[in-house]
């Protein structure tokens, strides 16, 4: 994997772009950083940091894969589907209706053991090297099919776009960004298809799990509460996962109960903990030698906190068990700040406005767009109809049935093209029709004042905390189902060689 693939990912591939606001920007109205009624015009902020990506315009069902089984083995003397093979390639193991081949998986076992070789991890024995890699794929492998199955789909448009912002996130043409990764000896090709699966499985992450989470007001008030009675720090943790399926049976759980001991054991000896997770852990992150990253305490599953509470850097927790298993955390990093106390006073200018959207297509050219909301203008600007009226009736955002109101604007919160435009206008005047990303806009000023976003910016943050504890839980859990439920047959062993023809 590139490093520019890399460090995509590790902006989470947020899909947040969808609206006019950007994502990391606070709400100044009394909405604690929530949307205010203008639906896919103003999201909450969701994961950190946020990637450029654009949310996905077109959910289609792929028809290919719209009828496979994903809950049950195949039907008895059916073949698998083949998924990228070749003629004479063998089969490494079936998930659900689909194989993954030797080739695939040699594929990735190379990638796996260059990505050790850069982080400075010891490489696992090869035997179980291949196992944790084609574990890894098959996790993967269930979640692009419950993808296909929901209609989630990323088409050479959308992810060409996501690759001109990339390389504008890194400053670069498209050519030269295609140029350093077949420098680092990836194909291009092959990294837009390693793309094009991260976008969609960001995707589903979105709706399946995302989308279900929420964080009530008093949620937010008892985490403040916490917060100014405790200094506020920061753990880098890693772990070894012992998974226990879905429906083990008290035999098989006392069995990876004693498995998780062994590992305790020699986390504990000589063995190196990162390579011990490299080659045992069934955790997502085995093949990153364990490593959980860095968060702030809040944003960590309790039953982690208190493992580690008592721990040095560089010491190791007894077995914690949880929903998914049996963790060994290992405390990698604890970085202490100053106690949380009151939020401090954050008066900025605000903008109160509307607008009006006009998105563009095949049908709906630029100059089209554009002079469509001339016309509007004009007619508006003449007193023959209200602005109001007119965003009810032409605008393509959700704002349009509140008259195309986006409530009070906070600095930096919204498209560079769209503030720009707002910040020229004075209250009562409106703009010129103005080009965003998401199309075209009419802009109205209605108001502007000077605001204390400190106490909303606090609980905006505490919102985010809460929130993304919560996702990353439901993630686990949802993930850890869906792989359990999967029909998988892994066919490694010497006499399971047979080509696909």
């Amino acid at each position: 994997m590139s490093s520019l693939l890399a460090a995509l990912l590790a902006s989470s591939v947020g899909a947040h772009a969808q609206g006019l606001r950007l994502p990391g920007g606070m709400s100044g109205g009394g909405d604690s950083g929530m949307s205010s009624g203008s639906g896919s015009m103003i999201t909450p902020q969701v994961t950190e940091p946020q990637s450029p990506l654009p949310q996905s315009p077109t959910m289609t069902t792929n028809p290919r894969n719209a009828q496979q089984p994903l809950r049950s083995a195949p039907a008895p003397g059916s073949a698998p589907r083949k998924s990228g093979t070749q003629a004479g390639d063998s089969i490494a193991a079936v998930v659900n209706s689909e194989a993954i081949t030797r080739r695939e998986l040699e594929q990735r076992v190379q990638a796996a053991i260059a990505t050790l070789s850069r982080q400075g991890i010891p490489q696992p024995d090869p035997e179980s090297l291949e196992r944790q890699v084609l574990e890894r794929m098959i996790v993967e492998r269930t979640q692009m099919q419950e993808a296909a199955q929901t209609g989630i789909r990323i088409d050479d448009f959308q992810l060409d776009r996501a690759i001109s912002r990339i390389a504008e996130q890194n400053k670069v043409s498209v050519t030269e960004m295609r140029d350093q990764i077949e420098k680092e000896g990836l194909p291009f090709a092959l990294y837009r298809e390693d793309l094009r699966q991260e976008i969609t499985l960001v995707r589903l992450r979105e709706r399946a799990v995302d989308s279900q989470v929420q964080v009530s007001e008093s949620e937010i008030d008892n985490f403040l509460t916490d917060q100014n009675q405790t200094t506020p720090s920061q753990l880098t943790l890693a772990q070894i996962l012992v998974r226990v399926p879905e429906g083990s049976s008290s035999e098989r759980v006392a069995e990876l109960r004693r498995k998780a001991e062994t590992l305790l054991n020699q986390a504990r000896g000589p063995s190196d903990f990162a390579r011990l997770a490299a080659s045992a852990s069934d955790g997502e992150e085995a093949l990153r030698g364990g490593d959980l990253g860095t968060r702030p305490t809040d944003r960590w599953p309790g039953i982690f906190i208190e493992a580690v509470a008592k721990l040095q850097p560089g010491q190791i927790s007894g077995i914690v068990q949880s929903g998914n298993g049996f963790h060994i955390v290992k405390l990698i990093d604890r970085k202490t700040g100053t106690a949380a106390g009151e939020a401090s006073a954050v008066p900025i200018q605000q903008t109160q406005a509307r607008h009006i959207l006009i998105r563009t297509s095949e049908i709906m050219p630029n100059e089209l767009a554009r002079q469509r909301l001339s016309d509007i203008r004009n007619r508006v600007v003449a007193g023959n109809v209200t602005f109001a009226d007119m965003a009810r009736q032409y605008s393509n955002d959700a704002s349009a049935p509140q008259g195309g109101d986006l409530g009070w604007l906070s600095p930096s919160e919204t498209v560079p093209a769209f503030e720009q435009a707002m910040d020229a206008l004075k209250p009562g005047e409106i703009s010129q029709p103005v080009q965003s990303p998401f199309g075209w806009h009419l802009i109205q000023v209605t108001g502007r004042r000077t605001q204390d976003v400190g106490r909303e910016r606090q609980r905006a943050a505490a919102r985010q905390a809460i929130y993304q504890r919560k996702v990353d839980q439901q993630y686990e859990d949802w993930a850890r189902q869906l792989r359990d439920r999967a029909y998988v047959e892994v066919r490694l062993g010497p006499n399971t060689d047979a080509p696909l023809n």
